[in-house]
């Protein structure tokens, strides 16, 4: 199994610059690791206080990490924070995150990249997030004595670690100090290999980070100079499918006022979407000149959707009608809102529980989509109940980083950087 992984990471890098040329993704992903190990020696070269080194896949896992060090470095001004990422997904978002000193691309994992990259760092604590395991990196912090933790990890039994020839995975496990995760199943599948003493249940810290956006909410006077007094759907986080499952709704429902937001908002995706939805306008052509006549608002940047679900009568979440599965359904539910999403979401369990708490519904088609829609329109009783069912589940899950927080702090696993 190490032989397929040392030809995994000798392979990627070389596919990513194969097809750099025809795709936009590869190449920021080629373009951003160049001389990276350089760059990080000569950014921190003079740094001499504690590092906190958080790494993210991508900007979803981000988020889930984003709580723990924000309120570290709440409490401990003085604490550096090195944050992450394997994807220009999240690191082209939050390349000048301002809760961290530095941000940078993750170098391909390797044994001289690991050893190097560890040297110019010298973290006193890595937290890596919810998937990530990189074997060379694992094992150096291990060599280096440094404190680890997984945060909102997430196991299934179809992973490798837990198949009679997954060794060379379940040994990375042995690299962390100690593993939170999300679900209890998930601790039940860790304790079947042998881990039981360094394994916590805290939950997913997007609950957390969720309530914190909602919790300083403020207005966006265009977005509601857009809405007016109508009714209002949101969809985020929308793919082709779900445009294609959304469009008749929204091009036969003048009466009522959407918005949505395209996951992926290069100009293909967004001139797609001004075909499909007829009486359609940019965001960036409306705030320069708002006019009445358009009942779709179509979000052509990055960084607006979490605060834009607060405006929602109903929230439609992308992603769930291809093999990705659904986004985040929590941004949407903390404001009391009934949610919609397709019919991929088995690996997403806050989409599962939230349909099991009946604060949201999944649709297998355009015409269940507007059954749905038309249903939580029409009935008080039945909208009422599932907003208020959606804004409790979000609530109940909360805590999930102050347990982690908590436990850094009372095991003594950060160098407690003085504010003076």
């Amino acid at each position: 199994m190490k032989l397929f992984y040392r030809f995994f990471i000798f392979l990627y890098p070389n596919i990513a610059k194969l097809i750099s040329g025809n795709n936009a993704k590869a190449a920021l992903w080629v373009q951003g690791r160049k001389n990276i190990l350089e760059k990080i020696e000569q950014a921190m070269q003079a740094n001499t206080a504690s590092v906190i080194w958080l790494h993210c896949s991508s900007l979803g896992e981000f988020e889930q990490g984003r709580p723990i060090i924000e309120k570290i470095k709440t409490e401990n001004k003085n604490q550096k924070v090195l944050l992450t990422f394997f994807s220009p997904s999240g690191y082209e978002v939050r390349k000048n995150y301002e809760g961290a000193d530095w941000v940078f691309y993750l170098p391909m994992d390797g044994v001289n990249n690991a050893r190097k990259f560890i040297s110019i760092v010298k973290p006193s604590l890595v937290i890596f997030v919810k998937y990530e395991f990189w074997f060379y990196y694992l094992t150096e912090i291990k060599k280096q004595n440094i404190p680890l933790i997984l945060v909102s990890g997430i196991f299934r039994k179809s992973q490798l670690f837990f198949k009679w020839y997954g060794n060379f995975y379940k040994n990375m496990l042995h690299c962390f100090t100690h593993l939170f995760v999300q679900t209890e199943e998930s601790a039940k599948l860790l304790a079947s290999i042998g881990f039981t003493k360094n394994v916590t249940v805290a939950g997913d810290t997007r609950f957390d980070r969720v309530i914190e956006i909602a919790n300083n909410f403020k207005p966006i006077e265009i977005i509601e100079q857009f809405i007016g007094n109508n009714k209002v759907i949101i969809a985020g986080s929308t793919w082709t499918e779900d445009d294609e499952e959304l469009e008749h709704y929204i091009n036969t429902n003048s009466e009522i006022k959407f918005i949505v937001a395209p996951h992926d908002v290069q100009q293909e995706r967004i001139n797609e979407c001004l075909q499909l939805y007829k009486n359609a306008v940019l965001f960036s052509s409306y705030k320069n000149s708002p006019l009445t006549n358009y009942n779709c608002l179509i979000i052509d940047n990055v960084g607006m959707l979490s605060k834009l679900y607060k405006y929602a009568t109903i929230c439609y979440v992308g992603g769930a009608f291809g093999g990705d599965g659904v986004h985040n359904v929590l941004e949407a539910a903390v404001y009391n809102k009934p949610v919609v999403f397709g019919p991929e979401y088995e690996k997403y369990i806050e989409a599962a529980e939230l349909i099991d708490t009946e604060g949201a519904f999944t649709i297998d088609s355009a015409l269940e989509l507007e059954k749905i829609f038309n249903d939580l329109l029409n009935d008080e009783k039945l909208y009422n109940e599932t907003k208020a069912n959606a804004g409790n589940y979000v609530k109940s899950k909360s805590g999930a980083a102050e347990k982690i927080i908590k436990f850094i702090y009372e095991n003594r696993l950060l160098t407690i950087v003085s504010n003076n």
